[in-house]
């Protein structure tokens, strides 16, 4: 027997599930979401796997002057990199966060307490998926970024983010005007092992992209 909750069926939402597809930034237009359409997609965000009930994420709302305000930080911080920036550079930035009605910055923060810091940002990672998925479900298209911006030590300080505090994702949020174009997916049987004693696993290690080191981990996996 199906729990109401836990084991509902639901064929549309896993046909969904199935052909779900960001949209490009640019492509995102007015109208955007509403304050109660906001209050709902982060209500839903916040309802993800969370070992140990350490809500170790908050959220940063950016619409109407607030994007104009964002604008303003982007281009002193490019400044700083680099006095001689181009107009045109300075101004691209300056409007970043004009490319969509809404953006939700979905911050990871580590918590203190005995479970692992490398859960607590999976736990992050799964609110910015929920934030998506709660948009679209409101009849919105959404972009899950991170950019320059995100790991820019100006930017965090004016944002008012310290050092237990991550960008998980800008998730912009508005209308689409587009259909996207669908994109290359993987291959499952490439990353899909199923276990036996000394099977080969399937690592989809083809994927990985060539010119690239590997990401640094330190410190994923200790407690805070």
């Amino acid at each position: 027997m199906n729990h109401p909750i836990a084991g509902k069926k639901s064929a549309e939402l896993l046909d969904y599930l199935n052909k779900r597809r960001s949209v490009p930034a640019k492509d995102l237009t007015e109208p955007g979401p509403t304050a109660e359409h906001i209050r709902t997609m982060i209500a839903a965000a916040a309802r993800v796997p969370d070992h140990g009930k350490m809500f170790p994420w908050h959220f940063l709302v950016f619409r109407d002057e607030a994007r104009h305000e964002m604008g303003a930080i982007l281009k002193t911080a490019l400044l700083k990199k680099d006095p001689d920036t181009p107009i045109e550079k300075l101004a691209q930035e300056e409007n970043r966060f004009l490319r969509a009605p809404v953006i939700i910055a979905v911050i990871s923060r580590i918590r203190p307490g005995k479970n692992p810091r490398w859960e607590q940002i999976l736990s992050a990672g799964a609110a910015c998926q929920n934030l998506c998925l709660a948009a679209n479900a409101l009849g919105f298209g959404t972009n899950w970024l991170t950019e320059w911006y995100a790991y820019d030590d100006y930017v965090r300080h004016a944002l008012g983010l310290d050092k237990r505090d991550q960008v998980a994702g800008f998730i912009y949020i508005g209308t689409p005007a587009n259909i996207p174009d669908e994109r290359p997916r993987p291959e499952i049987a490439l990353l899909t092992t199923w276990w036996q004693k000394n099977a080969p696993l399937n690592r989809g290690d083809n994927y990985d992209k060539s010119g690239f080191s590997l990401p640094d981990c330190s410190g994923c996996q200790i407690n805070s």
